[in-house]
Protein backbone atom coordinates (compact mmCIF):
# COMPACT_ATOMS: atom_id res chain seq x y z
CA UNK A 1 0.00 0.00 0.00
CA UNK A 2 2.86 2.64 1.16
CA UNK A 3 4.65 1.78 -2.43
CA UNK A 4 0.97 2.72 -4.27
CA UNK A 5 0.58 5.91 -2.70
CA UNK A 6 4.15 6.67 -3.67
CA UNK A 7 3.33 6.12 -6.87
CA UNK A 8 0.07 7.39 -7.26
CA UNK A 9 0.86 10.85 -5.27
CA UNK A 10 1.51 13.34 -8.37
CA UNK A 11 -1.67 12.37 -9.78
CA UNK A 12 -3.11 14.24 -6.55
CA UNK A 13 -0.90 17.26 -6.32
CA UNK A 14 1.22 15.45 -3.26
CA UNK A 15 4.66 14.67 -2.88
CA UNK A 16 6.06 12.39 -0.42
CA UNK A 17 8.93 14.43 1.61
CA UNK A 18 9.32 10.89 3.46
CA UNK A 19 8.65 7.39 4.10
CA UNK A 20 8.58 5.36 8.03
CA UNK A 21 9.53 1.91 7.38
CA UNK A 22 13.01 0.20 8.17
CA UNK A 23 12.79 -2.38 5.68
CA UNK A 24 12.99 0.09 2.22
CA UNK A 25 15.56 2.10 1.64
CA UNK A 26 13.55 4.64 1.59
CA UNK A 27 13.05 5.05 5.26
CA UNK A 28 13.62 8.45 6.55
CA UNK A 29 13.75 7.36 10.62
CA UNK A 30 10.85 6.95 13.39
CA UNK A 31 8.03 9.04 13.92
CA UNK A 32 9.14 11.16 16.51
CA UNK A 33 11.99 12.15 14.14
CA UNK A 34 11.98 16.32 14.22
CA UNK A 35 12.01 15.94 10.14
CA UNK A 36 8.51 15.43 10.29
CA UNK A 37 7.62 19.17 11.17
CA UNK A 38 6.05 21.03 9.01
CA UNK A 39 4.72 17.49 7.02
CA UNK A 40 0.50 18.17 6.14
CA UNK A 41 -0.22 15.02 6.55
CA UNK A 42 0.79 11.39 7.06
CA UNK A 43 -0.66 7.73 5.56
CA UNK A 44 -0.43 4.75 8.07
CA UNK A 45 -1.13 1.26 6.38
CA UNK A 46 1.38 -0.56 8.55
CA UNK A 47 0.42 -2.32 11.51
CA UNK A 48 -2.09 -2.69 14.02
CA UNK A 49 0.67 -2.57 17.16
CA UNK A 50 2.37 0.62 15.26
CA UNK A 51 -0.44 2.80 15.11
CA UNK A 52 -0.68 3.72 18.77
CA UNK A 53 2.87 4.44 18.23
CA UNK A 54 2.87 6.31 15.49
CA UNK A 55 -0.23 8.62 15.58
CA UNK A 56 1.18 10.17 18.59
CA UNK A 57 4.64 10.62 17.85
CA UNK A 58 3.07 12.83 14.27
CA UNK A 59 0.16 14.24 16.26
CA UNK A 60 3.50 16.03 18.65
CA UNK A 61 4.70 17.34 15.43
CA UNK A 62 1.37 18.13 14.19
CA UNK A 63 0.99 16.10 11.51
CA UNK A 64 -2.57 15.42 10.08
CA UNK A 65 -2.84 11.45 10.08
CA UNK A 66 -4.82 9.48 7.24
CA UNK A 67 -5.29 5.79 9.07
CA UNK A 68 -5.65 2.82 6.91
CA UNK A 69 -4.39 -0.01 9.11
CA UNK A 70 -7.15 -2.22 11.09
CA UNK A 71 -6.79 -4.42 13.55
CA UNK A 72 -6.28 -1.89 16.22
CA UNK A 73 -9.68 -0.70 17.95
CA UNK A 74 -7.91 -1.80 21.29
CA UNK A 75 -5.62 1.36 21.38
CA UNK A 76 -8.88 3.63 19.61
CA UNK A 77 -9.39 5.70 22.85
CA UNK A 78 -5.99 6.07 23.61
CA UNK A 79 -4.97 7.39 19.95
CA UNK A 80 -8.00 9.75 20.22
CA UNK A 81 -7.17 11.28 22.95
CA UNK A 82 -3.59 12.00 21.64
CA UNK A 83 -5.34 13.70 18.50
CA UNK A 84 -7.82 15.55 20.76
CA UNK A 85 -4.93 17.14 22.46
CA UNK A 86 -2.70 18.01 19.61
CA UNK A 87 -5.47 19.16 18.33
CA UNK A 88 -4.62 17.49 14.56
CA UNK A 89 -6.98 16.12 12.05
CA UNK A 90 -7.30 12.68 11.42
CA UNK A 91 -9.46 10.47 8.73
CA UNK A 92 -9.61 6.98 9.80
CA UNK A 93 -11.38 4.21 8.08
CA UNK A 94 -11.21 0.44 7.99
CA UNK A 95 -11.42 0.93 3.88
CA UNK A 96 -10.44 3.83 1.97
CA UNK A 97 -12.01 2.21 -1.45
CA UNK A 98 -14.57 4.77 -2.47
CA UNK A 99 -17.07 1.76 -3.71
CA UNK A 100 -16.68 0.55 0.10
CA UNK A 101 -17.88 3.26 1.47
CA UNK A 102 -20.95 3.77 -1.00
CA UNK A 103 -21.61 -0.57 -0.47
CA UNK A 104 -22.00 0.45 3.50
CA UNK A 105 -24.45 2.69 2.30
CA UNK A 106 -26.64 0.23 0.27
CA UNK A 107 -26.26 -2.66 2.56
CA UNK A 108 -27.72 -0.55 4.79
CA UNK A 109 -30.44 0.55 3.19
CA UNK A 110 -31.02 -2.98 2.30
CA UNK A 111 -30.69 -3.78 6.48
CA UNK A 112 -33.28 -1.42 6.83
CA UNK A 113 -35.38 -2.69 4.17
CA UNK A 114 -35.21 -6.47 5.54
CA UNK A 115 -35.88 -6.22 8.84
CA UNK A 116 -39.40 -6.27 8.73
CA UNK A 117 -39.26 -9.59 7.28
CA UNK A 118 -38.19 -12.18 10.17
CA UNK A 119 -37.76 -15.05 7.72
CA UNK A 120 -34.71 -13.65 6.37
CA UNK A 121 -31.48 -13.99 7.82
CA UNK A 122 -28.08 -12.28 7.43
CA UNK A 123 -24.76 -12.75 6.84
CA UNK A 124 -21.49 -10.68 5.72
CA UNK A 125 -18.50 -12.84 4.31
CA UNK A 126 -15.37 -11.42 3.25
CA UNK A 127 -12.45 -12.91 1.54
CA UNK A 128 -8.37 -11.54 1.25
CA UNK A 129 -4.84 -12.16 0.32
CA UNK A 130 -3.18 -15.01 2.69
CA UNK A 131 -0.94 -12.35 4.18
CA UNK A 132 -3.08 -10.08 5.54
CA UNK A 133 -3.26 -10.30 9.56
CA UNK A 134 -6.80 -9.48 10.88
CA UNK A 135 -10.06 -11.62 10.65
CA UNK A 136 -12.73 -10.68 10.15
CA UNK A 137 -11.39 -7.53 8.03
CA UNK A 138 -12.45 -4.27 9.54
CA UNK A 139 -14.47 -3.57 6.56
CA UNK A 140 -16.61 -6.54 7.40
CA UNK A 141 -17.27 -5.52 11.07
CA UNK A 142 -18.09 -2.28 10.06
CA UNK A 143 -20.54 -3.87 7.30
CA UNK A 144 -22.50 -5.66 10.65
CA UNK A 145 -22.57 -2.68 12.39
CA UNK A 146 -23.97 -0.70 9.52
CA UNK A 147 -26.76 -3.36 9.20
CA UNK A 148 -27.41 -3.51 12.94
CA UNK A 149 -27.93 0.92 13.30
CA UNK A 150 -29.95 0.23 10.34
CA UNK A 151 -32.19 -1.99 12.74
CA UNK A 152 -31.58 -5.23 11.61
CA UNK A 153 -31.56 -6.94 15.27
CA UNK A 154 -31.04 -10.48 14.21
CA UNK A 155 -28.17 -12.31 14.41
CA UNK A 156 -25.48 -11.84 11.95
CA UNK A 157 -23.17 -14.61 10.52
CA UNK A 158 -19.59 -13.55 9.39
CA UNK A 159 -16.74 -15.32 8.21
CA UNK A 160 -13.42 -14.75 6.60
CA UNK A 161 -11.31 -16.25 4.05
CA UNK A 162 -7.20 -15.69 3.48
CA UNK A 163 -6.10 -17.33 0.61
CA UNK A 164 -3.47 -16.32 -1.91
CA UNK A 165 -3.92 -12.75 -3.34
CA UNK A 166 -7.48 -11.76 -3.35
CA UNK A 167 -7.13 -7.87 -2.78
CA UNK A 168 -10.10 -7.80 -1.09
CA UNK A 169 -14.04 -9.32 -1.94
CA UNK A 170 -17.00 -8.20 0.97
CA UNK A 171 -20.30 -10.33 0.45
CA UNK A 172 -23.85 -9.49 2.72
CA UNK A 173 -26.88 -11.81 1.84
CA UNK A 174 -30.08 -12.43 3.24
CA UNK A 175 -31.40 -15.84 2.88
CA UNK A 176 -35.01 -16.72 2.76
CA UNK A 177 -36.70 -19.89 3.06
CA UNK A 178 -37.03 -20.11 -1.23
CA UNK A 179 -34.77 -16.45 -2.16
CA UNK A 180 -31.82 -15.35 -1.56
CA UNK A 181 -30.30 -11.80 -1.79
CA UNK A 182 -26.98 -11.09 -2.77
CA UNK A 183 -24.98 -7.90 -2.34
CA UNK A 184 -21.16 -7.79 -3.09
CA UNK A 185 -18.25 -5.55 -3.66
CA UNK A 186 -15.17 -6.87 -5.15
CA UNK A 187 -11.90 -4.77 -5.22
CA UNK A 188 -10.14 -5.62 -8.65
CA UNK A 189 -6.67 -4.51 -7.03
CA UNK A 190 -5.31 -2.63 -4.38
CA UNK A 191 -5.05 0.88 -6.36
CA UNK A 192 -8.21 1.79 -5.05
CA UNK A 193 -7.85 1.83 -1.55
CA UNK A 194 -4.46 4.19 -1.98
CA UNK A 195 -6.51 6.45 -4.45
CA UNK A 196 -9.25 6.71 -1.64
CA UNK A 197 -6.44 7.30 1.28
CA UNK A 198 -4.67 10.22 -1.23
CA UNK A 199 -8.27 11.87 -1.58
CA UNK A 200 -8.65 11.86 1.84
CA UNK A 201 -5.41 13.23 2.71
CA UNK A 202 -5.91 16.36 0.25
CA UNK A 203 -9.15 16.93 1.99
CA UNK A 204 -8.43 16.30 5.72
CA UNK A 205 -4.88 18.24 5.57
CA UNK A 206 -6.34 22.03 6.67
CA UNK A 207 -9.05 20.10 9.38
CA UNK A 208 -8.93 19.63 12.94
CA UNK A 209 -11.25 16.70 14.32
CA UNK A 210 -11.73 12.82 13.81
CA UNK A 211 -13.43 11.94 10.17
CA UNK A 212 -14.12 9.14 8.43
CA UNK A 213 -14.43 8.72 4.52
CA UNK A 214 -18.10 9.30 4.64
CA UNK A 215 -17.67 12.62 5.80
CA UNK A 216 -14.67 12.64 3.08
CA UNK A 217 -17.49 11.57 0.08
CA UNK A 218 -19.86 13.74 1.60
CA UNK A 219 -22.45 10.31 2.89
Amino acid sequence: MGRLVGELAPEYGCEVVGVIDPNPPLHAGGPDQDRWRGVDVAIDFSFPDAVKTNVPALARHGVNMVIGTTGWAADEPAVRQAVAAADIGVVAAPNFSVGVVMFEAIVARAAALVKAQSEFGAFVHEAHHAAKKDAPSGTALLLKRAMQVAGYDRPIDVSSTRVGYIPGTHTVGFDGPAESIILSHLARDRSGFARGALAAAKWGKARRGWFTMKDVLGI
